[in-house]
């Protein structure tokens, strides 16, 4: 099984322009059928807080609505997402945002079959606060998993990653692949990567992190995409411009591990509460 991370440069609040890069990527890597691609953080928009300019309705095919004065559209990103992955006939995460209580949307990422069906829609736990993301935005309330083959993945949206309760959660759930989309910018890229792989090594898990590149009006990024197995080593890593970079998802090793060095089985119940 094969995943894809497709890292790239955003063309701020241009949906049209970023669903053309997009469809370009994953044609260009040659994506064999069935396999995961994943797209970066808010890969329509960038990482807007003009909620009321670029969200999109939380429901599966709504009749377009306003908000706020403005149009939205139903579900322009979605719609896209699921003609995509139908296209290619693979599975396809991708960042989108939606309308939620108040002025405020949801930062989520969204997956769907190679039949375009959605199969899950995960809301960002963790707003980043320092970026103002949590005056604009809920935050989520619970871990979502989806089946890609015989592997149960777990997405989670960027700052989450520092965070590494949430990635514990889902391992309690049987998470074997953690997907986390980012708009992660130049100045903490080192934390980053050594994030991810932390987030693999202690949990045993294989970790697909894609961030984004380029610039918008608030930050630069870097993107240094990167894949790692279950045992924290690196599998594939990009630089910073735009591409997509694949590594084999090895199930069979990552059990193997799970089994010879047991240690998820040493997790105890309510350990976060010890003080």
């Amino acid at each position: 099984m094969k995943i894809f991370c497709c890292q790239m440069d955003i063309a701020w609040e241009n949906k049209a322009t970023n669903f053309a890069k997009a469809q370009t990527l994953i044609a260009e890597a040659k994506v064999p059928a069935g396999s995961l691609v994943v797209l970066p953080e808010m890969f329509a928009t960038g990482f807007s807080m003009d909620v009321a300019a670029i969200a999109e309705s939380a429901s599966a095919n709504p009749a377009p609505g306003s908000r706020n004065g403005k149009e939205f559209n139903a579900s322009e990103t979605a719609d896209f997402l699921a003609g995509t992955a139908r296209k290619f006939n693979i599975y396809l995460v991708g960042g989108l945002v939606t309308v939620a209580s108040g002025a405020r949307g949801r930062n989520q990422a969204a997956v769907f079959s190679p039949e375009g069906k959605e199969i899950a829609r995960y809301s960002k736990c963790q707003p980043f606060t320092l970026g103002g993301e949590s005056q604009h935005y809920e935050a989520g309330k619970e871990i979502v998993t989806f089946k890609w083959h015989d592997c149960v993945v777990a997405p989670f949206i960027c700052y989450d990653l520092r965070f590494p309760e949430l990635f514990r959660a889902a391992v309690r759930r049987g998470a074997e692949l953690f997907v986390v989309i980012a708009s992660w910018p130049v100045k903490r890229i080192h934390h980053w990567s050594v994030l991810l792989q932390a987030r693999a090594i202690e949990n045993l898990a294989c970790v697909a992190g894609v961030n984004r590149t380029g610039t918008d009006p608030k930050f630069t990024y870097t993107g240094r995409s990167v894949i790692v197995n279950a045992h924290g080593d690196v599998l594939a890593e990009a630089g910073d411009a735009e591409g997509a970079i694949s590594a084999e998802v090895d199930l069979a090793d990552l059990r193997s591990w799970r089994a010879e060095f047991p240690a998820l089985q040493d997790m105890r119940a309510g350990a976060s509460q010890i003080i």
